[in-house]
């Protein structure tokens, strides 16, 4: 495992620990039983992550999208969603996206699958994100735009505004990963979007863009 535990950061949590809206200490219990992961998603997270090796995952759930065969470390806050991991899953750390407890450059890859909306301070957990990983930042996400294009915003329009009112938009994640960067969509059961930003070796405090994804 990498050499994670290097920042002296205060954790604090209250309750299940839920970092968002969602208190999943309510609503989390069996999810690991019914979220399945989507196979498309599942290749662009691989692909994006290229030849990776160490890899954080944040907000990682019960790891439904966390890679196998790399040297994972997990941050997850919610106490119920960490005790639904599988047997033999990465070490899972309590922590939020906005006070990781690692040092600069820790790992190659960092991956946050469906959580940015529940990060309560979107550009710093996203700072702390790019802080701590020396490689390929990969997000994926529901573009709130592509839900109300959703045949489902026909039926129940106040349910479809109130979910995409959640999530940020693409280009905000863009903005707080410091550069500009390729996204690839994907269709499924709903609109998602990938994307991953690379650091230069010339600027490492800064981002060149690489497209990533199936």
């Amino acid at each position: 495992m990498a050499d994670a535990m290097t920042d002296e950061r205060a954790v604090t949590s209250t309750s299940d620990g839920s970092a968002g809206d969602a208190n999943y200490g309510a609503i989390g219990t069996g999810y690991a039983q019914y979220r399945r992961p989507e196979p498309a998603f599942v290749m662009a997270i691989h692909a994006a992550l290229g030849d990776a090796r160490t890899l954080v995952n944040v907000g990682a759930g019960a790891g439904s999208y966390e890679p196998t065969g790399l040297d994972v470390t997990a941050v997850e806050p919610s106490a119920t969603m960490r005790a639904q991991r599988p047997a033999g899953s990465a070490m899972v750390v309590d922590a939020t996206a906005e006070n990781l407890p690692f040092g600069d450059d820790t790992f190659d890859a960092a991956l946050a699958s469906f959580t940015v909306h529940q990060w309560r301070d979107l550009p710093a957990g996203l700072h702390e994100v790019r802080r701590v990983t020396r490689g390929p930042v990969v997000i994926l996400t529901c573009d709130p735009a592509a839900l109300t294009r959703s045949w489902i915003n026909d039926y129940a329009p106040e349910v479809i505004a109130t979910e995409a009112s959640r999530y940020p938009a693409v280009d905000a994640l863009r903005a707080g990963l410091g550069e500009p960067s390729p996204w690839s969509r994907f269709r499924s059961r709903s609109d998602a979007w990938t994307g991953s930003v690379r650091r230069t070796t010339a600027a490492p405090r800064r981002s060149s863009t690489q497209e990533r994804g199936g």
